[in-house]
């Protein structure tokens, strides 16, 4: 698996089941809002300090996703996207980026496509077994609930870079 990871250049992620664990919340005025995890974003934020880019496709459009994406200084966003092989091969076409450089978190079905496609697909603990089959690895962690955050760490162990994060904060 670390073979795998030492050549990750690019972190492309589905956002409902991934980023967050699913759930969609309408107020009485129909505004969407969803939960997002904070050391999910801390590991986005990391992966980018060391060069390692991070964009999303997703099946749904959401306003809240468009935030979360400026906020996280995500500019691959792809939303509605129900082809998603579509958006990954635009994606490639944009980064130069290829497939032995790129991994893939997902889900669901719409996601097995490019999880098949990517160097390295992982699948959150709570995936439908379609997702969790196509997966290189599954995350001990829920969608929504640290998964993101555990394929950003494993990223940046593969890439030998985890003992810079830990002399920047202290850890040893």
């Amino acid at each position: 698996m670390n073979d795998r990871l030492k050549e990750i250049r690019l972190l492309l992620l589905d956002v409902d089941g991934v980023m967050t664990n699913g759930g969609i919340i309408y107020d009485a005025n129909g505004l969407e809002t969803k939960v997002f995890n904070v050391k999910d974003g801390h590991g986005i934020k990391m992966l980018q300090r060391y060069g390692i880019q991070v964009g999303i496709i997703t099946g749904r459009s959401s306003k809240v996703v468009d935030l979360r994406a400026k906020e996280l200084g995500i500019d691959l966003l792809y939303q509605g996207s129900l082809k998603k092989l579509e958006s990954y091969d635009d994606i490639k076409l944009k980064t130069g980026f290829v497939d032995s450089q790129i991994a893939y978190v997902g889900d669901d079905v719409i996601d097995v496509p490019v999880m098949r496609r990517v160097a390295f697909a992982a699948a959150p603990s709570d995936a439908l077994p379609e997702a969790r089959n196509a997966a290189y690895y599954v995350t001990s962690a829920a969608g929504g609930c640290g998964a993101v955050r555990e394929v950003c760490d494993m990223i940046l162990k593969g890439r030998g870079l985890w003992s810079d994060i830990s002399d920047r904060y202290e850890l040893a």
